[in-house]
């Protein structure tokens, strides 16, 4: 299948029954930090992009959000994919971008350079999403904070070691500040910024 004929196919079947459906299971996720969720909605975004993260970017995005795509993204097509079944518009700017994909292997050196809010409307930020290669295996790290009742452990594989001290840095300029979903074929974990990580000493 050709880049043009991948860009055209595998969306929502009912655009507005599946958004919801993705929508819920978000806002499940942000309530609940940490916490696995599956999507269950028939979906197929173009290689390399995951499952969840298709459906993310479907359920949210519409012709007035700026999307911003890593390097590798760039060059396939879910550029087109993104813009065909949202409207989507495609954004070299990471401090334009309402949301941001990050594809598994990516180096990740800061989320100071994607929007950050201010203090009237943090809401205007960046929500990143971080595809990995397993949500499970990797570095241990706990999570603590609002919608964790004492404290959640999660252990995503692929991300940098460095991932605690971007996020404390993130926690810093709270209100401000950017949200992460980490996505793995079909299924996501949602950080809020509200959310505080340490890593787990082994």
């Amino acid at each position: 299948m050709g880049v043009k004929a991948e860009a055209l196919t595998g969306g929502f079947s009912d655009a507005v029954f599946d958004s919801q459906r993705v929508f819920k299971k978000l806002m499940n996720g942000m309530a609940r930090p940490g916490t696995p969720q599956t999507i269950e909605t028939a979906v197929a975004p173009p290689a390399p992009l995951a499952t969840a993260t298709g459906a993310v970017l479907l359920a949210l995005c519409d012709h007035d959000t700026p999307v911003w795509l890593s390097g590798a993204l760039r060059k396939t097509a879910v550029p087109g994919w993104v813009g065909f079944h949202t409207g989507a518009i495609a954004t070299e700017e990471k401090g334009a971008a309402q949301f941001a994909v990050i594809e598994a292997g990516s180096t990740i050196a800061s989320f100071g350079l994607f929007a950050q809010g201010s203090q009237e409307y943090p809401d205007r930020s960046t929500t990143v999403i971080i595809e990995l290669p397993d949500l499970d295996g990797g570095q241990e790290l706990m999570l603590s904070g609002p919608g964790i009742r004492h404290i959640n452990i999660i252990s995503p594989s692929g991300l940098p070691e460095i991932f605690p001290r971007l996020w404390a840095e993130n926690n810093a300029i709270f209100p401000r500040g950017v949200d992460v979903i980490l996505t793995c074929a079909d299924k996501f974990v949602c950080l809020p910024r509200t959310t505080r990580i340490k890593s787990v000493e082994a």
